[in-house]
């Protein structure tokens, strides 16, 4: 049996996509930082259930001895976890926030990629697949978003060293870039966002398991393949006419 972490799995994108594992016949261990959450993600299923917060190095440490005690192996790690601050031009930032949201977006995939990569280098038969959960923000920002822009585009140099050094390991490293997924992370796009002329529009929205099949289908290419960057996007969202 094939088994997969997901981490930010309490909700959203991370819960869809480790129920959509889960029907896909992948034993899935959900890391996230509200228990209660995790619980209703698993849905009854066998599911390895692991409280903790990324960006904390000795909650990672603590998730991923369980994984290899439990388990021996992981076969893919869906490094999923992240949050954005309010809208906001640079200088109106407090230091704090970027800090918090660095220590999840940027060191948090830090943290749960290296003990991952480790992980699967050490294993027998050796080898793995690592999934980022990177953004259209990588590409392209949203006004008053620089912290949430800078940490995108972070993962995107994670996701090409990784998906190069893991070569010699039998690692594969990708990244899916999504576009205006229904979650409560985006709730307030129908309602109206920012434009880069200064305008509030609404956007259009896709539904989440188009995301989550799409990591599904990332996830189970051969392990010589591999699928460096994967974009996926309401169709009608104003990312390729931003500017």
């Amino acid at each position: 049996m094939r088994r997969a972490l997901i981490t930010g799995a309490g909700a959203g994108i991370g819960r869809a996509t480790a129920r959509a594992l889960i029907a896909a016949g992948w034993q899935v261990a959900l890391l996230g930082r509200n228990e209660a959450r995790l619980r209703e993600t698993a849905e009854g299923s066998d599911a390895l259930i692991l409280p903790g917060d990324v960006g904390v190095p000795a909650d990672v440490d603590a998730a991923f001895a369980r994984i290899e005690a439990e388990w021996g192996r992981l076969d893919l790690l869906f490094n999923n976890a992240g949050i954005f601050l309010a809208p906001a031009p640079i200088d109106e930032i407090a230091t704090d926030d970027w800090l918090h949201l660095a220590q999840t977006n940027i060191t948090g995939m830090f943290l749960c990629a290296r003990a991952a990569f480790g992980l699967m280098r050490r294993q027998n038969p050796q080898g793995g697949r690592i999934i980022n959960n990177g953004s259209v923000s990588a590409h392209a920002p949203r006004p008053g978003s620089v912290p949430y822009t800078m940490s995108k585009h972070a993962v995107t140099g994670l996701t090409k060293t990784l998906a190069l050094d893991g070569r010699r390991f039998g690692i594969s490293c990708g990244q899916i870039d999504i576009g205006n997924a229904a979650t409560d992370m985006a709730a307030g796009f129908a309602k109206g966002m920012e434009q880069a002329d200064g305008s509030i529009r609404p956007e259009p929205v896709m539904d989440v398991e188009h995301v989550a099949r799409t990591v599904v289908h990332m996830a189970g290419m051969p392990a010589d393949v591999n699928m460096p960057f994967v974009a996926i996007m309401a169709r009608d969202m104003p990312w390729l006419g931003r500017g």
